[in-house]
């Protein structure tokens, strides 16, 4: 018996300091940070002292237009400059880029049913369009709402007349960027495609959600071997179906007079502002548009999204946020009428060879967001997913699109990862380009949520990647 209770009791023993050893826990480190709790300390941050709609009425109500190469886009340069300096940044600079210089003068529409009189049609010439040099223009109108219309035309049928698209929005797509996008790359709509059927002139519905007599502007491109260059501009949506319901009646003669002129280029400067990284000078990036069409406050198109971006910069500072990688901000500079900032910007980035990780735009309105548009490889949208749950308490719950806005989109020939602010877009095009874009159309709190979940966005992206 004692030698057996010998033997029994060491390999008693050995199972007992056995089974104690798998019993004891690794400790797991602490994460740095707690994203539910600092996503909260964004929110408050911004909720009570966020500075976004302040600065948006100074942006527009103290400067007004600010379209590329006038006074007014200069004012904003400085303007600009001076809100980063207040809130802190000492890495401020100006990057020279080249701007059309074009003027819009004097512009008018007139029609005529029948022998009927003149009657004036509120409307606007794209943007960059040739003009009238003044004088009157006179044609009849043909009215084309479908490719197929235009392929079934003789050569010489459209000679000398004066084309009209009709083509509103879908209603039907509930998504009115993507409504907006499709009806917008209509070669309907195209100056130079016109001009190839001997057509001297073009005039197109507004490309609008709302439906009244306020036409919105839209920007024209001429190929280089465009033999001629017509005269373009759009109306509203009201004065568009009239007219259509006018020329099913009866032959319409149009007058138009336009003093639109271009001058050559100028610098035109994009404004960029960062904080140095911590850890090194990988650069995330957050943009926006300056520049605003020549006519109206762009309060929505894009004085939101510049607001937003300063404010993203103020709230890292105010939390006193030690960021890992540079965090940028580039308000890019004649967006609306050529897009020379963008392209000069990407050009800088592949000739210092900076390596960029992220970068997001916002361009919607500073509307509610709804999520992130995400256009980068499938392994970085999958770590963007699995944030969802921190985002959800702010309402932001879509990341399935993928397109990006068009000054940060040069950067995708260089793989860099891009994002854009999604928002609830419903009410945006009804003021979109139009004199009606002004402050008043903006919603302070709808603002701030916007800054908050991009500032949210920013940390995540300088914490994990």
């Amino acid at each position: 018996m004692k030698k057996s209770l010998l033997i029994i009791f060491p390999l008693f023993l050995g199972g007992f300091l056995f089974s104690q050893k798998k019993q004891v826990k690794k400790t797991v480190p602490t994460p740095k940070y707690n994203y539910h709790t600092e996503f909260k300390k964004i929110s408050d941050e911004i909720m009570i002292n966020g500075t976004a709609y302040d600065n948006l009425g100074e942006l527009t109500k103290g400067i007004g237009p600010r379209f590329s190469a006038t006074p007014g886009y200069t004012k904003a340069v400085d303007w600009a400059e001076k809100q980063f300096k207040e809130i802190g940044i000492e890495t401020i600079w100006k990057q020279d880029a080249k701007a059309p210089i074009w003027i819009r003068g004097r512009e008018t529409l007139q029609i005529k049913a029948g022998n009927g009189d003149w009657k004036n049609i509120k409307m606007l010439s794209f943007g960059n369009s040739e003009g009238t040099n003044g004088k009157d223009l006179t044609g009849e109108i043909v009215l084309i709402n479908t490719t197929g219309e235009l392929n079934a035309l003789s050569i010489g049928q459209l000679k000398d007349k004066i084309v009209f698209v009709n083509l509103p929005l879908d209603p039907t797509i509930v998504n009115t960027s993507d409504s907006y996008l499709i009806t917008a790359k209509s070669k309907l709509i195209s100056a130079s495609v016109i001009a190839k059927t001997g057509a001297k002139a073009l005039i197109i519905r507004s490309l609008t959600t709302a439906y009244n007599d306020i036409p919105h502007a839209k920007m024209v491109y001429y190929e280089p071997d465009d033999k001629a260059r017509i005269p373009a501009m759009s109306i509203g949506a009201k004065s568009a179906d009239e007219l259509e319901k006018l020329l099913k009646k009866e032959k319409v003669t149009a007058k138009i007079n336009m003093s639109a002129e271009s001058k050559g280029e100028a610098l035109n400067p994009n404004v960029i502002a960062e904080i140095p990284g911590k850890k090194d000078s990988k650069v995330i990036l957050l943009g926006a548009q300056l520049d605003s069409w020549d006519f109206g406050e762009g309060a929505i198109d894009d004085g939101t999204g510049v607001v937003q971006c300063i404010e993203v910069l103020r709230t890292l500072k105010a939390l006193g946020y030690e960021n890992n990688h540079t965090i940028r901000v580039v308000l890019f500079a004649n967006s609306e009428n050529g897009g020379q900032g963008r392209e000069m910007y990407a050009s800088y980035v592949k000739k210092k060879e900076e390596k960029h990780i992220f970068a997001l735009g916002t361009d919607a309105g500073g509307y509610s967001p709804r999520g992130f548009s995400l256009d980068m490889s499938p392994q970085r949208r999958r770590q963007i997913f699995e944030w969802k749950n921190y985002f959800l308490p702010y309402g932001v719950y879509d990341f399935d699109q993928t397109d990006a806005i068009q000054d940060i989109s040069p950067l995708k020939k260089l793989d860099v990862p891009l994002a854009e602010l999604v928002v609830d877009t419903q009410r945006y095009f009804d003021y979109h380009h139009s004199v009606q874009d002004t402050y008043d159309k903006v919603n302070k709190r709808e603002l701030l949520l916007g800054s908050i979940v991009m500032t949210q966005m920013v940390l995540m992206i300088d914490q994990n990647w």
